[in-house]
């Protein structure tokens, strides 16, 4: 072996062992971080990000969205996954019928629709049962807390547009930071 080859890759195993040395420590306490985060952190925020000043309906709204969450025992991930799904298909907003501006006979914050076997009106204008019901939907979709938002979203609301969940993940995730311990 060459002199000059030799240098590169004793200096380079050299690097590497120093690296392993300082990094070492770092890595071996990776998994102590506590069982349960405060702030939920977006796995994965896909593709710019879209952001709306909240009125104080739709901030109720996102709070019933995580009060829901919070009763059928899912973490702060299912609530961002929710909210961003919500954000989406109404802005939050309790949506009762648009007439011809309405999607078929979609209503409420999920844009959900009687006929699809989602509940009856009343029910689906509610928020605590149409919460509920997508997050039914969201616990059949196996390994949903580690994939893709847009991805998890679509596989329970089938929507015609399945990728515009994902640029509301960071809003989402900021609001169920700031309200899930309130």
């Amino acid at each position: 072996m060459n002199t000059m080859l030799r240098k590169s890759v004793l200096g380079i195993a050299g690097l590497a062992f120093t690296g392993g040395i300082f990094a070492g420590p770092i890595a071996a306490h990776a998994d102590a971080a506590p069982a349960h985060s405060t702030k939920p952190v977006a796995v994965s925020v896909q593709g710019a990000q879209s952001k709306i000043d909240l009125n104080d309906e739709q901030l109720a709204n996102a709070k019933a969205i995580i009060a829901a969450t919070k009763k059928a025992g899912l973490p702060e991930r299912a609530a961002v996954i929710s909210i961003a799904t919500s954000l989406q298909e109404s802005k939050l907003e309790n949506l009762g019928h648009l007439g011809d501006r309405n999607d078929h006979d979609s209503l409420g914050l999920f844009q959900q629709r009687p006929s699809s076997g989602w509940g009856t009106p009343e029910q689906i204008t509610d928020p605590e049962y149409s919460t509920l019901a997508f997050l039914k939907g969201l616990k059949q979709v196996d390994g949903w807390q580690d994939m893709p938002l847009t991805e998890a979203a679509q596989t329970v609301q089938v929507s015609a547009y399945p990728d515009a969940y994902a640029q509301w993940e960071q809003q989402a995730a900021d609001i169920v930071a700031h309200n899930w311990n309130s």
